[in-house]
């Protein structure tokens, strides 16, 4: 697993190929068993496929120029009526989306994160263009795409980061 967690990378470019919907439901399924608050699992998630949805997340998205390029995107949105206490939505939707990170390198897909919450302009844009209620708020988008190009892994330990028993 380290080796899949150190190869994570952004991927912003991706060959013209659609996602097979088997390694959809694998990184749903990877999201899905993420730990939450109280295991309330507040997750509620939008496969997007359709070209002229993919084109629109740029109008309101400006780190999202990949997306149209990209065979799919997920949009992690939280639940508020199933969460177990007001502000654990963001952490329990966030990692849903590491674990959806980690299974695009295991399934060799490339992905990038893209934050929406708490920008109230991306927020917005996902809630008019989903048609989201009231209750569901956009939390992250996920751009997924067979890799037109893989980043090196890079080793990020760092020992100066770790305090025992104090700072």
């Amino acid at each position: 697993m380290l080796r899949e967690i150190q190869t994570r990378r952004s991927v912003r470019k991706y060959r013209d190929e659609p996602i097979p919907s088997d390694k959809i439901e694998s990184l749903l399924r990877a999201a899905m068993q993420a730990p939450s608050a109280r295991n309330c699992q507040p997750w509620e998630f939008i496969v997007i496929t359709q070209q002229k949805l993919l084109n629109k997340i740029p109008e309101f998205h400006p780190y999202s120029k990949m997306v149209p390029n990209a065979g799919a995107a997920i949009l992690v949105c939280g639940n508020a009526k199933l969460q177990s206490e007001p502000g654990y939505i963001v952490q329990d939707c966030s990692a849903a989306v590491q674990n959806l990170l980690l299974e695009a390198v295991h399934q060799n897909l490339g992905a990038v994160w893209l934050g929406v919450y708490p920008r109230e302009e991306r927020m917005k844009g996902m809630v008019e263009l989903f048609d989201l209620p009231d209750h569901i708020i956009p939390v992250a988008l996920i751009s997924i795409g067979v890799p037109a190009e893989v980043p090196e892994p890079e080793d990020r330990f760092r020992k100066e980061k770790i305090h025992f028993d104090c700072w």
